[in-house]
Order: C-alpha cells, then sequence, then structure tokens
C-alpha cells in the first residue's frame, strides 16, 4: 500500500502541532507495512490554480503550470492508495497551502457533469481510482466543535464516495507542550500508531481509540482563559509566539485568581514531591491578599484564601514573586534583602522550580 501524506504546516523548527499529531499517525502506517512517502508543502512550488480548464481541453489531464504540483505531487498523489491531508485549521477550514494543493489536482477530473450516487451533479474521475483521504488536524480552541467546518467541507468533497477514511482532530493543541499535555502525550501519540496501523489494515478507527487521541488536555475554560493570559502577556512583550518561548518568557498575570490558574497549568506532577506540600502566599501590590497550592504526585489544588495548616509561607510583592518565577530576580537576593520573607519549611520553596514547569 502506498501513503502520501501531504502536511501544509508552515511551521518549522519542532514548533508544529501538525507534524507532532502526523509523525505517529505514519509510524504506525509503516510498522503495518505501508509505503509512506511525506510532502512539507512549505519546500515545494504549487502554484494558484489558474482557472483556464485547459487541463480540461487542450490537454486533458495536464495542467499548465511547470511546477513541483505538475511534476512530482500530482502522479504521486494519482499512484497513492491512502493520502493523508494534515493541516492546521485556518479560520475553521484548511489553509492555503494544502487549499492550493487540492485545486491544483483538477486535471485528475473530467469536466462532464453526472449525477453521483447521492443525487446531486458531481464530476467523473479521469482515473481508474483516487487516493482514499485520511483528514488530520490540529486547533488551539479546546472544543471539538471548531472543526465542524474542515469536516463538512471534506465530506461535501467526496461527494458519492462518502466520508473520508477517517478524520483525526486535535483541539487544543498549543496545549500538548504544558506540563499536563506532555504527561498526556505519550499515550496520545501511542493511540495515533495504533489507528495509522488499523487504516493500513483495512480496519476502521475503533471509539476507544479516538477517544485517547482527542482526550482533554484540561478544562476547556481554563485552558481558554490561560490562552489569554498568554496572548496579552505576548502582546505585552511585543513578540511573536515562538520569540516569547525563545526569550524564556512567562506570561504575567494581573491577579491571584490567573496566578493560581498558571500554577495549575504548569504543574508537573512527575516532578512533585512524594508527600504533600502546601504553600501559602500572602501577596502584596498588585494583587493583595493570600491563596494557597498544594501539590502531590495526583495533582495540584490551587485555592484563594489561606490554608489551614501550610508547611511554608511566602510574603512580599506579586510583582516581585513574578520576577523570581520569570527568571528576573533571584529569590535568595530578594529573601536576604527582606522585599521576599518566608517562615516554615524553605526546602519547599526551594523545590518549586522542579514542581512547575514555567
Amino acid at each position: 500500500m502506498k501513503v502520501m501524506a501531504v502536511n501544509s504546516s508552515p511551521r518549522i523548527g519542532g514548533g508544529s502541532k501538525t507534524e507532532m499529531m502526523l509523525s505517529p499517525l505514519l509510524q504506525g502506517m509503516r510498522r503495518a507495512g505501508a509505503e509512506v512517502e511525506v510532502v512539507e508543502l512549505r519546500k515545494k512550488k504549487v502554484n494558484f490554480c489558474a482557472g483556464c480548464f485547459t487541463c480540461w481541453t487542450k490537454t486533458p489531464g495536464v495542467c499548465i503550470h511547470q511546477d513541483d504540483m505538475a511534476a512530482e505531487l500530482l502522479p504521486m498523489w494519482v499512484e497513492a492508495d491512502i493520502c493523508v491531508y494534515a493541516t492546521p485549521l485556518y479560520h475553521f477550514t484548511v489553509n492555503a497551502e494544502l487549499k492550493a494543493f487540492i485545486e491544483r489536482t483538477l486535471p485528475a477530473i473530467e469536466p462532464f457533469m453526472i449525477q453521483g450516487l447521492d443525487g446531486r451533479m458531481t464530476h467523473p474521475h479521469r482515473y481508474d481510482k483516487l487516493p482514499q483521504p485520511v483528514i488530520l488536524s490540529v486547533a488551539g480552541f479546546p472544543h471539538m466543535e471548531v472543526f465542524d467546518h474542515l469536516s463538512h467541507y471534506f465530506r461535501f468533497l467526496m461527494g458519492a464516495k462518502g466520508a473520508p477514511l477517517a478524520e483525526i482532530y486535535r483541539p487544543g493543541a498549543e496545549f500538548l507542550d504544558t506540563p499536563s499535555g506532555r504527561k498526556k502525550w505519550g499515550d496520545i501519540a501511542e493511540a495515533l500508531e495504533s489507528a495509522g496501523a488499523k487504516l493500513v489494515q483495512g480496519e476502521t478507527i475503533d471509539e476507544e481509540t479516538m477517544q485517547r487521541i482527542t482526550q482533554p488536555l484540561g478544562d476547556p475554560m481554563k485552558l481558554g482563559r490561560m490562552a489569554n493570559l498568554f496572548w496579552r502577556s505576548a502582546i505585552a512583550a511585543g513578540v511573536s509566539p515562538r520569540e516569547f518561548g525563545q526569550k524564556g518568557l512567562m506570561p504575567q498575570p494581573d491577579d491571584i485568581e490567573e496566578f493560581l490558574l498558571m500554577m495549575e497549568i504548569a504543574f508537573n506532577s512527575e516532578h512533585a514531591p512524594q508527600q504533600p506540600v502546601t504553600i501559602q502566599f500572602d501577596f502584596t501590590g498588585r494583587a493583595e491578599g493570600p491563596c494557597h497550592l498544594t501539590t502531590s504526585p495526583q495533582g495540584l489544588t490551587a485555592q484563594s484564601g489561606p490554608a489551614e495548616d501550610p508547611d511554608v509561607v511566602i510574603s512580599g510583592a506579586f510583582e516581585d514573586w513574578l520576577a523570581v518565577m520569570s527568571g528576573q530576580a533571584q529569590a535568595p537576593e530578594l529573601f536576604m534583602s527582606g522585599k521576599l520573607k518566608a517562615q516554615g519549611d524553605l526546602g519547599a520553596v526551594m523545590g518549586m522550580q522542579q514542581w512547575f514547569a514555567l
């Protein structure tokens, strides 16, 4: 079996969640014996369709453009048994790179109008077979509904041939880089590999495997609020998301509620202490009041207000503690100067750097 995987993500350098999801799926296909060829559209020259219909009249099946699509990609696509269309969700559908690729498959169909099996008008195929489509897409929004329009587009495009062979969607994909996302990634990747093998073996992806692939990475409302905090911080710093990570910047919460949310998202349970530890903060400055965190290998509880029996109490200006967390200030210096104070288990203060991936 020949599989053509068309990756339309423009991202490079490991930042592509599309590629992150695609890799284990293709690994499963290879494991099942498929011959897999990956096409990175950002590296190919695919001109826009000119709408001239020359490929339908003067040179049937042959496009006027002399580019990578005509010379390499269209023949590969026609020969493939399965085509995986991998795209980030842009404006709730495929991105421009993939849309250009799809439009340039026009030479593979003929101009005549016929009535399909579903009753609507369609065009006949020029070849005996065309590849069965598998759709893979990722989105920042944490709800599955954002893929509805994309799904409808491909299902309508297939027409009488029915639904795509599989549709694999990953909402909240940017949160795969958070500790909670990384903790679940192993199971997601394993399910993707299993799905790839099933498709090559002629099986459908069962509901359990699909649920593992699309499993929630957290509470959707909290993820949305965290995304807003990130974007607000990036705008304030005047940097792109990629530059934000390269510079080691940290979201800057404006109040205690946002601070607790950030700590909850950033908590790395794999590095948590074996025994529960409760840390209370008594903040002054931009955000005033007490709050506390209780850590354990099972998770983190983050709440406003004082703790009943904290192991350590950290007091000082909200801004000073954020500076420590972001690496702009050194905790020992602030404690020595008295700007920050700690009472109780000081080892817990030092351990926080490992417990939270900020």
